[in-house]
């Protein structure tokens, strides 16, 4: 079975994003040594994306070229008729069900890459296998929060530590 790897960088006080979706606080964490924090080597190990519609809007918004290209890209939707892109597929109903049919497909990891929406929606169902969160060094005045949603309280195992000189931190979980 295919896991699902919630991999995301999130601020020390739990925002993934500012409330209008940006992401550009992640640029004034000083990075000298422009470490990638493993991304290459995470993004080489999936073949999958899944992503909220706020979050695909968002990416498409920066004016550059989709930077998923070469992966199968899911966009979880309410929306029944989105502008069409080459690069993606919409579902629109049934997130659940798909989800746990793509699980059982052949393929290698999948990365959920958010946002708090669709990221609360697994986790409460249990779809997510592995977390990798990266706590940045910065505190946010409003935002998005990582999980949004939740009914329940999750308990996770954790598996892994890293930090970095740029000084975020790289918690790994699993769920038990």
């Amino acid at each position: 079975m295919r896991n699902i790897i919630l991999y995301i960088a999130s601020s020390l006080n739990g925002k993934i994003a500012k409330n209008d979706g940006t992401v550009d606080w992640l640029q004034e964490i000083p990075n000298p040594q422009e470490d990638d924090h493993g991304y290459a080597q995470f993004y080489e190990s999936i073949d999958t994306t899944i992503q909220g519609y706020n979050t695909y809007r968002q990416i498409r918004s920066w004016g550059i070229e989709f930077p998923y290209i070469g992966k199968k890209n899911y966009v979880f939707t309410t929306k029944s008729n989105p502008e069409p892109f080459e690069h993606v597929e919409f579902v629109h109903e049934n997130h659940i069900n798909f989800v746990k049919q793509l699980k059982r497909q052949s393929g290698g990891n999948i990365w959920l890459i958010g946002g708090g929406m669709v990221n609360g929606m697994l986790l409460e169902e249990g779809l997510i296998d592995e977390l990798q969160v990266f706590v940045m060094p910065i505190v946010l005045d409003d935002g998005i929060d990582l999980f949004q949603t939740l009914e329940v309280d999750h308990l996770l195992k954790l598996q892994g530590v890293q930090s970095y000189p740029s000084g975020a931190v790289c918690l790994t979980y699993r769920l038990p």
